[in-house]
């Protein structure tokens, strides 16, 4: 067996074009890239790539960098936690700082009565130990999902997910028992998710073989689509007249970015489970599940785990996440912001046209683009003005069943004079794709 070789010209000196070829060559064309260039280091709420050149990112790692990148109480966290150890499987050996960590986060979620959590690496894999402890408590399969969500990569989190293109494209089939309905986010489509569910119950499975309805409080991937304040509380009655487990999808939406520590707490609604991931751990691989503790020992011993889940390291950057949130104050940092984005974008569509409907909750903001004459979505626009950013150094993120979406994502901890600098690039960009 031959040796493995170290790549050549590794440290060469090299261009974005160059990597790029590269990547081609060595990575499949599955994994789609955004960027046409590679970062070589980053602060806070900026970035600047190998050759040189700076950008203000509005996108966060999709939503990972709440507290910015490299946040220094963080970057110390892990520092002295590299300095202890690394790794020992948390269910060969454990360590206290899991334990805990998993004690603060149980008393910081909206849920009610004794709270566990346990710890896992991605938001697909906190997706999937949910379903898992959601049949073993109830003893039922079935799990109801909305259109437009987005649960993660893997193949039981990808059927959860109602938006094929380019998530379920090619990958099916995919496991039984999945059922999804419309998401309610406004009254029409309130009122044809209540038909649906009525249907499905009919129809396809009856409530007593259901284990879980789980959905996003604000849709990521489907839009930036906050879920109606009425259709939440329907949902909490609806599980508990039939005996359901109410799980809330708070990957993206958790640890302040819509202007409360978790997005449920608009709601004023308490959920059975609630997942959680991205901004837990400051761009650490972290992953979680908290829920009502009857609920998450349902499992058996052995049942839940991961050789990597609940990592050291990790769980050291969660700790100091949670410790700047408090600090920092993001949580009002997010609305503040939030605030001046929603103000911003309305004046921006007084003039622009083609920007159709803005909203969100605190700083997880979005606005549409559409046709100015017949109000249709406008996917060419959207990507137009995303190009238009890049160019300027501006990373934006887009999203929607249709493509037409802009999101911002940018780090809570952003300085103002970024934050309005990157606003003024986004200025420009319009004004390109306008003219």
């Amino acid at each position: 067996m031959n040796a493995p070789q170290k790549p050549e010209n590794l440290n060469a000196p090299h261009t974005n074009a160059a990597w790029h070829q590269r990547r081609l060559a060595a990575t499949p064309r599955g994994v789609g890239v955004f960027g046409d260039f590679f970062i070589e280091r980053a602060k806070n709420a900026e970035l600047w790539d190998i050759e040189g050149r700076r950008f203000i990112d509005f996108a966060g790692g999709i939503a990972v960098l709440n507290t910015g990148h490299v946040h220094p109480k963080v970057q110390a966290a892990i520092a002295a936690q590299l300095q202890r150890f690394t790794h020992s499987c948390y269910q060969v050996v454990p360590y206290a700082e899991y334990v805990s960590l998993a004690e603060r986060i149980n008393a910081i979620v909206p849920i009610d009565g004794p709270v566990k959590t346990a710890f896992f690496s991605t938001g697909a894999e906190a997706i999937e130990n949910a379903m898992k402890i959601a049949r073993a408590a109830t003893g039922r399969s079935g799990i109801i999902a909305f259109g437009g969500a987005f649960h993660g990569r893997s193949l039981f989190a990808v059927s959860l997910t109602g938006k094929v293109q380019p998530y379920k494209a090619g990958f099916g089939p995919f496991p039984p028992e999945v059922y999804h309905v419309p998401f309610p986010m406004h009254a029409d489509s309130f009122e044809l998710a209540k038909q649906s569910m009525e249907h499905l119950f009919k129809a396809d499975i009856e409530p007593k073989r259901v284990a879980a309805i789980v959905f996003e409080p604000v849709q990521g991937e489907g839009g930036f689509n906050p879920i109606l304040p009425a259709a939440v509380k329907w949902l909490r009655e609806l599980c508990d007249a039939h005996g359901i487990l109410l799980i809330a999808d708070e990957v993206q939406t958790g640890f302040a970015r819509t202007g409360r520590m978790f997005a449920m707490e608009h709601y004023g609604v308490k959920p059975d489970l609630i997942t959680l991931a991205k901004s837990l751990a400051g761009g650490t691989t972290l992953s979680a599940v908290c829920g009502r503790a009857a609920v998450m020992d349902g499992p058996a011993p052995g049942g839940l785990g991961g050789t990597y889940a609940g990592n050291p390291l990790a769980i050291a950057a969660a700790h100091a996440v949670l410790d700047v949130m408090a600090e920092e104050k993001l949580v009002e940092r997010a609305q503040h912001l939030g605030d001046k984005l929603i103000a911003y974008l309305a004046a921006k569509r007084a003039v622009h046209k083609r920007i159709g409907d803005v909203r969100g909750l605190g700083a997880m903001v979005a606005c549409e683009f559409v046709d100015p004459k017949t109000g249709a979505p406008d996917a060419e626009m959207t990507k137009q003005v995303q190009m238009a950013a890049l160019k300027r150094g501006l990373l934006l993120l887009t999203c929607g069943v249709n493509a037409n979406v802009v999101r911002f994502l940018f780090p809570l901890t952003i300085e103002d004079a970024v934050f309005e600098e990157g606003l003024s690039v986004f200025d420009a960009a319009l004004a390109e794709v306008a003219a």
